[in-house]
């Protein structure tokens, strides 16, 4: 396997996953919320694939296109710090993936960290959405309280199925077949 961070392989896999994520959202949207956010089935685990098979630098860097593209499709925000939490940065926390790629067990626990990633940069934008809404109610309580559900409302039910899918063994094994393709 190469030592650079780019190959012409590396760019289709990546470039691959980032189409497939995009389609999926535009596709597949389960429940979805009235001011964005919804379920879109294994668009975050195919983000996270790009960490799990090349590493964090690759990763990051596919996740944060995938978030720019993201907010090319269809961007909502209220404040501008959204546009760098909500998009490059929370979809690019996805990347955090590539950390576990050499562990047992590394596509669970790196998306659950991609997962718990975009969490964070969700929750800091909801927090500064909500508060433009809201105001600053006692503390911003009401705020940090309706970001957490907001958010929760469609990232858990997502990582539940998606962690359901990748602890069956076929999957596993498919999973693990998929990057030795994929790194050969």
């Amino acid at each position: 396997m190469s030592k650079n961070v780019f190959t012409v392989k590396k760019l289709v896999f990546c470039a691959m996953a980032i189409a497939l994520a995009t389609v999926i959202c535009a596709a597949i949207k389960l429940p979805s919320l009235p001011n964005g956010g919804s379920v879109t089935l294994f668009s975050m685990l195919i983000i996270c694939l790009a960490g799990y098979w090349y590493g964090p630098v690759p990763g990051l860097i596919c996740a944060v296109a995938f978030g720019i593209l993201q907010f090319i499709v269809g961007p909502y925000f209220v404040h501008p710090l959204q546009v760098l939490l909500d998009y490059p940065l929370a979809f690019g926390a996805l990347g955090l993936s590539g950390f576990f790629s050499n562990k047992k067990h590394g596509l669970l626990l790196g998306y659950i960290a991609g997962v718990l990633g975009r969490f964070i940069f969700h929750e800091i934008s909801g927090f500064i959405f909500y508060t433009e809404y809201v105001g600053n109610v006692e503390g911003n309580l009401l705020a940090i309280l309706a970001s957490t559900v907001y958010n929760l409302s469609y990232l858990l039910p997502e990582m539940i199925i998606t962690l359901i899918l990748l602890a069956l063994p076929p999957v596993e094994k498919a999973m693990a077949r998929v990057k030795s393709m994929a790194q050969a």
